[in-house]
């Protein structure tokens, strides 16, 4: 089992920035990928940023050149980070914290509110 814990969210101006951190900690295998997912209102739920067990990065077509997904920590606990810069208000959404491993381990937080507003 896999606990991940997020933090970071917030109110920030349009322009501004925001960095979330998300703590994994339990049965986290060698082999992984750990990412963030964003949900808007009344939208699905869509990639941001991924990184994965050897640190291919991958961001979602919204977000390219603004956010910047990194990871640090060992086998027992591993924190990621998503630096967010130059937020817009579409960019307001609930940010979850991904980890998926072998044998089908999927995790998720609980999630953290980002809002962009002036």
């Amino acid at each position: 089992q896999v606990q991940l814990v997020e933090s970071g969210g917030g109110l920030v101006q349009p322009g501004g920035s925001l960095r979330l951190s998300c703590e994994a900690s339990g049965s986290l295998s060698k082999l992984y990928v750990m990412a963030w997912h964003r949900q808007a209102p009344g939208k699905q739920r869509e990639l941001v940023a991924s990184i994965s067990h050897f640190g291919h990065t991958s961001y979602g077509d919204a977000v390219k050149g603004r956010f910047t997904i990194s990871i640090s920590g060992d086998n027992a606990k591993k924190t990621i980070g998503l630096q967010m810069n130059s937020l817009q208000p579409e960019d307001t959404a609930v940010y979850y914290c991904r980890f998926s491993g072998v044998g089908g381990v999927d995790s998720w937080g609980q999630g953290t509110l980002v809002t962009v507003s002036s």
